[in-house]
């Protein structure tokens, strides 16, 4: 497939954009891989709501961009932990900040490790128009599977939701060895931008919250020495 097919950028990211479904009707079909539909948007969401335990309040858990940027309304955030689960730039990247000649690396979680994020509260009332805007930002190819986890909170274990690799997905890349990946990251480019500038900001935010991963650490200081 020629890269012109996925030079034009997306929709601009907006609560507005994921709502009325521009967003994912920007996204082109690559390799057999369409973008999701609302229809399917709703249907995952309504579906992953059926396996909620009990009625506690139902939390988000942000470990990437969604730190900086969460764009869905919530009530409240605290910082919070993940064991089990480890970040790793393992999904592959072809539209936004890489092309599908010169693909690029997302981050998902993989299992192993601990991460730690921010945990948003989501409003009772607001939750199903909340969690169709963070679907529709999220499963845009399927590269991620919606699970509900257990977190470690500064009060307690909290309920949340989050988006962990789909290893079963064939955008899903077993292979995340840093340096290897530094390569990929540090090469790929696309109209929204260069994929290393995603690290920065994880980065950046992470330290910003004092919170440490050695896993993005290594990676952004790879990086670095490329500049």
């Amino acid at each position: 497939m020629k890269d012109a097919m996925v030079e034009k950028a997306p929709v601009v990211l907006s609560r507005q954009s994921l709502l009325d479904g521009s967003f994912l009707e920007s996204i082109p079909t690559i390799d057999g891989l369409s973008p999701w539909t609302l229809d399917q948007v709703s249907e995952s969401v309504a579906k992953i709501l059926e396996a909620r335990r009990g009625t506690a309040p139902v939390w988000v858990f942000a470990y990437g961009s969604l730190i900086w940027n969460p764009l869905i309304d919530f009530e409240e955030s605290i910082q919070a932990t993940l064991h089990g689960w480890r970040r790793s730039f393992c999904i592959r990247l072809m539209i936004g900040r890489a092309t599908v000649s010169q693909p690029g690396r997302m981050m998902g979680l993989v299992e192993g490790g601990t991460t730690t994020g921010f945990a948003f509260r989501i409003k009772e009332s607001k939750l199903t128009e909340e969690l169709q805007i963070l679907w529709a930002r999220e499963m845009v190819l399927g590269g991620y599977r919606p699970e509900w986890v257990w977190l470690e909170g500064p009060s307690g274990p909290v309920q949340a939701l989050t988006f962990v690799a789909d290893t079963h997905s064939m955008l899903f890349e077993a292979s995340d060895d840093p340096d290897r990946i530094a390569q990929l990251v540090g090469a790929a480019t696309g109209p929204l931008g260069r994929n290393r500038d995603y690290v920065v900001q994880l980065s950046n935010a992470l330290k910003a919250n004092s919170m440490n991963d050695l896993y993005v650490q290594r990676l952004s200081a790879l990086l670095s020495l490329q500049a």
